[in-house]
């Protein structure tokens, strides 16, 4: 008997190898599922087991229709990112702060220079770096270790690979999909078309972004 890590990060079994087999079959499992005997300790795949061996030249079905009804609804989606972004602006905000203050200053003497609000914005950015870094390490373990930012978790959404549902983790979750896009649109004029772009794929069937199809990720109801 056999227990093993499903997709949403949960416990499942005792479970003989036979129905393993079958869950194999029919999508809910792959050969690099974790899974440990019933009543041990130790956490292996499932290919490490000789029980699976023969499942190995069994390519995986995809069942399509379970497969949608787990997608994350957009709402879901829409508020998980904003909430992301809140956490992010209120970073900013010791910075944000000095800026204004600084500008309202010059505007008060009459004349506002770009290049001194540039001066001041390096100058105080020590002010949100430290949150800026705190916020990044948080957000980088959680979608490392649980396939979920803090906007995931609290819309209870996790990211996910295509083709078999296993968590994301550091990287499709983090690195391909949030890490590799956010560089894609700090690009001039290209990285404006890219975010336009990556938003309204969110209208697919599959409600995939292009962050998604690059990826190879989607998001799913916990």
């Amino acid at each position: 008997m056999f227990i093993i890590i499903g997709g949403d990060g949960n416990e499942y079994g005792p479970a003989s190898a036979e129905q393993i087999r079958g869950w194999i079959a029919a999508g809910r499992a792959n050969l690099d599922t974790r899974a440990k005997v019933a009543g041990t300790d130790e956490w292996r795949r499932l290919a490490d087991f000789a029980e699976f061996f023969p499942a190995a030249n069994t390519p995986p079905v995809i069942d399509a229709e379970r497969s949608h009804t787990l997608l994350a609804e957009r709402w879901r989606r829409f508020f998980g990112a904003l909430i992301d972004g809140t956490l992010e602006m209120a970073c900013w905000m010791p910075t944000s702060v000095a800026i204004m203050r600084s500008v309202g200053d010059m505007a008060a003497d009459g004349a506002v220079d770009p290049e001194h609000v540039m001066e001041i914005f390096w100058s105080s950015l020590g002010l949100s770096l430290p949150y800026l870094l705190a916020l990044f390490v948080v957000q980088v373990v959680l979608l490392s270790w649980r396939s979920q930012s803090i906007g995931n978790i609290l819309l209870r959404t996790r990211i996910v690979r295509v083709s078999d549902d296993q968590p994301g983790g550091f990287l499709r979750a983090f690195l391909l999909r949030g890490f590799l896009a956010r560089i894609f649109r700090q690009v001039p004029v290209f990285g404006f078309f890219f975010w336009l772009t990556d938003s309204l794929f969110i209208f697919r069937d599959d409600k995939r972004c292009l962050h998604d199809l690059i990826a190879g990720t989607k998001v799913i109801k916990v």
